[in-house]
Parts: structure tokens; C-alpha cells; sequence
């Protein structure tokens, strides 16, 4: 992986993750410890060390709660992206409600960070094949670009015929999938989060090598991956599994993956090039491109 690569990362706190959603309602968050300065210290510290630059699609509810790691993003030269304000998935939300989270995420955000807030990533990628209105109230809420797909089969996300490279809607909307990889006719998820702290860094890092070398690698992650003394929720196996395993080892990991490659922001990476303009979402993510 030759290129320059856009590194990301999901701003939410461990209490707010989808995995624990029917665990812990909304009006519970604020009686839980935010872990938040801690974890972003981690990051930022190691961004600094391993010369990354990074963007940071941040919840509204975040930049509220913590305008001050909001300020540090920007002062450290990384760019802020939104992750909407509350973090809840699509399939919760009418148009209405989402077009007015997406819109108040991205005012706040610009009104803290003071500049320009050019990019949306949806709470666990969770822009459904079926879905007829999001890219498009993305684009009317001003957004210049979307990371919310992830083309791969999963039982919270995933759009597995949507296209693999990124990709201009017919709104306009540029649509940045996260990075695959193809091996034996399948596809097989390369761009971080939980994938990237169970399978061992030489297993993950053979799958980042197996995507295509002629595009930018857009991987992602989240504070709480790198923070194993966080309060444990109470939860179910499979949720409790996946958020915490391996987390005592992610930094290290983290660290080794800026070393080897190069990485910038998403707007950086991406927003100087041109691409392919497809049509409408629906066709697009039920592979009609």
C-alpha cells in the first residue's frame, strides 16, 4: 500500500456504541464516566509520534459535552468530520428527525472547531440498501462527502453490492466505502475497527496489503478501542466480546500500522480527485452501477 491512506476515527464514547444500545438508553449516558480525554490523549499522542494526520467524525453530542477535545482536533491539525449528534442507527430515524441531527451535528461542530466541516460518516455505517432518503439529506445539509458504507456482509451493517472504491452519487455527494479486500472470489473487511483487534496485526495487515494498491485505504477506529480500563457494561456475550477483545494490545498495534504506512485526512485523500458518478443510492447499493 503505496499511497498516502486516510486515517479515521469515530468519536463517541464506550457508553454510546451500538453494541450496548438496548443496554443503556440515551437519558442514561450522562451518569456515566467519560473515559473520552484519556482515550483521545492516547490517539492524539501517538497521531503526533508516527506523523499522521487524521479526521475525526465526531458526535454533536460530543462536541457539546467536550469542546475542548474538539479544539484540540483542530489545533493539531486533523480535520473534524461529523458523526451526527446523537449516534443512533438510521433504521431509528424518519428523514425528518435525521436531516435535523446530521444539520445541528455540522453547525455546532463548525461553530466550535471554526472551519468548515466538509464530511459525514453515519452511526455504524447504517445507511441500508433500501434507503431512498439519507445521501440525499446529506448533501442538502451541505456535506461534500459521505464514509457511511462498508461493503461487506454483517449482521449490524453492510452493504455488500454497493461499489468498493469511492464513488459520486447522482446528487453529487462523493461516497467513500471502507477499505476491503478480495481473496478466493470473497470479500473480506481491511479498514479497522473490531476486525482490526481480533485477528493478530501480520493477519490484518496481509489483508490490508490484498486491497487494491492503486487506491487510498480509508480505515477507521474509535477512542474506546484503546482504553481496556474502561467500566464494563453489562451486556450480552457476543456484544461484550466484541467490544472488548483485545483492546490491551490495539495501541500497540495502532502504532505499528502509522509506522508502516502513510496516512492523512479524508479530505486530503480523497476530496483532490475524480470520480466515477453513478445514480441514485438505492440502485448504486443494490450493485446496478
Amino acid at each position: 500500500m503505496a499511497n498516502v491512506n486516510a486515517m479515521t476515527v469515530d468519536v463517541e464514547e464506550y457508553f454510546q456504541v451500538e453494541a450496548f444500545a438496548q443496554d443503556i438508553a440515551i437519558s442514561e449516558w450522562s451518569k456515566y464516566e467519560s473515559r473520552l480525554a484519556l482515550q483521545m490523549d492516547k490517539l492524539l499522542s501517538v497521531f503526533a509520534e508516527t506523523d499522521v494526520k487524521a479526521t475525526f467524525f465526531t458526535l454533536g453530542w460530543i462536541a457539546k459535552a467536550h469542546p475542548e477535545i474538539v479544539k484540540r482536533i483542530v489545533a493539531e491539525g486533523h480535520e473534524i468530520a461529523s458523526h451526527g449528534f446523537m449516534h443512533q442507527h438510521l433504521s431509528k430515524q424518519n428523514s425528518d428527525v435525521f436531516f435535523e441531527d446530521i444539520s445541528k451535528a455540522k453547525s455546532l461542530l463548525e461553530d466550535i472547531a471554526g472551519c468548515a466541516v466538509k464530511g459525514y460518516r453515519a452511526p455504524c455505517f447504517s445507511i441500508s440498501a433500501d434507503n431512498d432518503w439519507a445521501h440525499d439529506l446529506i448533501a442538502e445539509a451541505g456535506y461534500e462527502y459521505s464514509s457511511s458504507s462498508y461493503p461487506i456482509n454483517h449482521d449490524l451493517y453492510g452493504v455488500p453490492n454497493a461499489p468498493k472504491h469511492p464513488y459520486k452519487l447522482a446528487n453529487g455527494l462523493l461516497e467513500i466505502p471502507v477499505t476491503t479486500a478480495m481473496w478466493r472470489n470473497r470479500v473480506f473487511p481491511a479498514g479497522g475497527g473490531g476486525y482490526f483487534r481480533l485477528l493478530p496485526f501480520a493477519i490484518f495487515n496481509w489483508l490490508f496489503q490484498k486491497s487494491d494498491v492503486n487506491t487510498v485505504a480509508n480505515f477507521y477506529t474509535h477512542p474506546w478501542e484503546f482504553d481496556p480500563e474502561q467500566p464494563k457494561i453489562q451486556s450480552n456475550f457476543k456484544s461484550s466480546f466484541r467490544h472488548h477483545v483485545n483492546q490491551r494490545s490495539a495501541l500497540s498495534k495502532l502504532t505499528k500500522l502509522c509506522e508502516r504506512y502513510k496516512w492523512t485526512t479524508m479530505a486530503e485523500a480523497y476530496l483532490t480527485q475524480t470520480y466515477p458518478q453513478f445514480g441514485s443510492w438505492q440502485k448504486v447499493a443494490n450493485g446496478d452501477y
